[in-house]
């Protein structure tokens, strides 16, 4: 156990309204800015928040498309989608900067997220977007998915990132929402599946199957209806088993 530690992070800003309650229980978030949620007073209370409770603050930049929450694929020119992505990370750094804090990484949302991570033109189009910025951020990636071999490719670091509260497939992707067991609702079976990835780098698929993962960050889903019960009983039990929270 010597050393080991992991960063918990939420999206937030997306209309739940728990931010005051989730944010004190995080160390790092990725706020919505405008693309599937999110406009400038949300943006600048979750902000505030972090910076107050000393929390990672990062971008959530999605598909521009509210209607169905970012979590439908837009089928849009590359050009098109690079300029949505940055415009979305600029408002938010705008916020930022107004309020006297860093923005210190990047994860995209919904949809995005799923695609990028094996489709190569999407993925191409977020890296050069990171790049862009000229500022040393992060990327919230899946280990061994495309765009996590891109970002390293292309010099932008990248952050693993696995769900607490997802299954997963046998190659690492997500279980599809439509699926009745995508979502871990108990915390028993959360806590142990987040155990195995830290400590022990495996995850068990939805299939019983166990695969090799890397994880540095662990997400549990700000609009996940047990969101603020999942994460208190992670920080507890992750704590008490000796692994930092950083």
């Amino acid at each position: 156990m010597k050393d080991t530690s992991i960063d918990i992070n939420a999206d937030i800003g997306e209309g739940i309204g728990n931010e005051t309650n989730l944010i004190p229980l995080l160390s790092s978030c990725n706020i919505a800015c405008g693309g599937h949620a999110g406009d400038n007073d949300s943006m600048k209370l979750c902000v505030e928040l972090a910076k107050h409770h000393r929390v990672k603050i990062g971008a959530h930049p999605s598909f521009p498309d509210k209607e169905n929450f970012g979590r439908q694929i837009v089928n849009m020119p590359c050009a098109a989608l690079y300029q949505t992505i940055k415009n979305q990370i600029k408002h938010l750094m705008n916020v930022v900067r107004e309020q006297h804090a860093a923005l210190h990484h990047v994860k995209p949302h919904g949809a995005l997220y799923n695609l990028a991570a094996k489709d190569k033109k999407t993925a191409e189009v977020i890296v050069e977007v990171m790049k862009s910025i000229h500022l040393p951020l992060k990327l919230y990636a899946p280990y061994g998915s495309v765009i996590s071999e891109i970002a390293k490719n292309e010099g932008v670091p990248i952050t693993y990132e696995a769900f607490a509260d997802r299954n997963y497939n046998e190659d690492l992707s997500l279980v599809s929402r439509s699926n009745k067991n995508a979502i871990i609702l108990d915390v028993g079976k959360m806590i142990n599946h987040v155990q195995n990835m830290i400590l022990h780098k495996k995850v068990k698929t939805i299939n019983g199957v166990e695969v090799p993962i890397e994880v540095e960050t662990i997400c549990v889903h700000g609009d996940h209806p047990e969101a603020l019960k999942l994460i208190k009983n992670l920080r507890q039990n992750l704590m008490a088993s000796g692994i930092k929270i950083q």
